[in-house]
């Protein structure tokens, strides 16, 4: 194995060097998966194994109550967990989602940040879990869960 950059990682350092960098690579993430669009995610930080998107607080993400919908944050966390997936995994592994188990802890009622993190040893074949975390403005925790991820080989190559 290589501790070379995955393409997404690769990218993401390229493209946020440029003037509304960080902008640029969300939307072009959002059009890879286009419902993440749906919650216009700002991806403000991203390394191996830890991605942050931003939630922003706006009428179309809100609830009957006027906080942030809890299906617009589990979207930014979806969205923080595959960015975070696409930049970490080994070369020689593929994912794919098998569930999402989220807690409701406090109301949203500002921005969200939406936070995904793994360990680097958890990247192994079989059921991985991926601790997911969306934070208000304040630091109070208002979603707390993880998305549990399938890990296999890729397939040899022909």
């Amino acid at each position: 194995m290589t501790n070379k950059p995955t393409r997404v990682m690769a990218l993401y350092r390229r493209v946020t060097k440029w003037p509304l960098g960080h902008k640029i690579f969300s939307v072009m993430v959002s059009r890879m998966a286009p419902y993440f669009a749906t919650v216009k995610p700002l991806i403000t930080e991203l390394r191996p194994n830890y991605c942050q998107v931003l939630v922003r607080k706006r009428k179309s993400v809100q609830n009957h109550i006027g906080t942030v919908h809890v299906i617009a944050i589990c979207n930014g966390l979806e969205m923080a967990m595959g960015t975070m997936a696409e930049a970490s995994i080994p070369s020689h592994l593929r994912w794919i989602p098998k569930g999402m188990s989220v807690d409701y802890t406090a109301k949203a009622g500002s921005d969200i940040r939406c936070i995904a993190e793994v360990k680097p040893e958890q990247w192994v074949e079989g059921d991985m879990l991926v601790s997911v975390t969306a934070l208000d403005e304040n630091d109070v925790v208002v979603v707390k869960g993880h998305i549990k991820l399938w890990i296999s080989l890729k397939p040899a190559k022909a």
